[in-house]
């Protein structure tokens, strides 16, 4: 076939733009191809979600200031932990080069595991991309700051949840929907 030539496809005919075969319109592009940009928009959209209301934190409040939202139940703080969750290890001399190193190599084996899950197993290719999105998030504050920055303080008057972000909630989400799968296939 010569390049610039019509060709007829399975449904309608096309210029081809090269002389190579032309393969029928439904097999243009790989068929994994919207599972791979669903999983790119959500990590996208929670990555940017993280950054954008970390600055806005950063830019309207003091460190460790508190602005009530419910009162006795939700408030906005800043804080930094250089731990892991829950200011985990936060005092470990080394801990930006330590929690850096293993945000990294869980991101990669979040991909990886993304990659080769089984098509079929929906929940676990929704849950993988909140868990690399948080993690992301989490890393990017990490390498920039060399804390990780959390703003949501959910309490009962006085007792007190540690403060978390949007990485730390997308990644919640990944682990809930993972034991979900876990537990269906039981």
């Amino acid at each position: 076939m010569k390049a610039g030539v019509w060709a007829q496809g399975e449904d309608q005919g096309y210029l081809s733009p090269s002389p190579l075969p032309i393969l029928p319109h439904s097999h243009a592009f790989p068929k994994n191809v919207s599972r791979y940009l669903t999983a790119f928009v959500t990590v996208t959209l929670i990555v940017a979600l993280d950054m954008i209301t970390k600055h806005l934190v950063v830019q309207n409040l003091a460190l460790y200031e508190v602005i009530p939202v419910i009162p006795n139940v939700l408030n906005i703080t800043y804080h930094k932990n250089p731990g892991a969750a829950f200011g985990i290890l936060a005092e470990l001399p080394f801990n930006y080069y330590f929690f850096s190193t293993i945000s990294v190599l869980a991101f990669v084996i979040l991909v990886l595991a993304f990659l080769y899950a089984s098509k079929e197993r929906k929940t676990v290719q929704i849950a993988l991309p909140f868990l690399m999105g948080g993690t992301l998030g989490n890393l990017i504050d990490r390498i920039r700051l060399g804390a990780v920055i959390d703003f949501i303080d959910v309490h009962w008057y006085q007792y007190h949840w540690p403060a978390f972000n949007v990485a730390d909630s997308a990644i919640c989400i990944g682990v809930a929907l993972l034991i979900i799968e876990m537990l269906r296939k039981e």
